[in-house]
């Protein structure tokens, strides 16, 4: 399986867990039913996505990417959409998030370049 598209598929479950953590904050508890269903369909299709990725990254590694962009991504979205404020800690935080999954990209040789 070709590594673009095993990182393509990790990108796009990413990107669904995003939209679904967006739609859960949306649904009020799942008191509202469009975003409720958003939420369902988007983390059934990020863990198919996901599921992709394992035949080539190692689950531990896969899922470490996976889960570190998408808390750094939500994050985003709650400070832009949701006007949740991040104090210093979680600013720092973050930015080492980035950078564990930096090195686990750039220099781990359990994922394959």
């Amino acid at each position: 399986m070709a590594n673009a598209f095993v990182y393509g598929m990790l990108l796009v479950a990413i990107m669904l867990e995003v939209l679904g953590t967006t739609a859960l904050q949306m649904s009020q508890q799942f008191t509202r039913l469009g975003p409720s269903i958003v939420v369902l369909l988007c983390y059934a299709a990020a863990f198919y996505c996901l599921s992709f990725t394992l035949r080539v990254i190692p689950v531990g590694v896969a899922y470490a990417i996976w889960s570190g962009l998408g808390i750094v991504l939500i994050s985003a979205v709650g400070l832009v959409f949701f006007r949740q404020k991040l104090d210093l800690a979680a600013l720092v935080g973050l930015a080492l998030i980035i950078a564990g999954v930096l090195v686990v990209n750039l220099f781990s040789k359990s994922v394959s370049h």
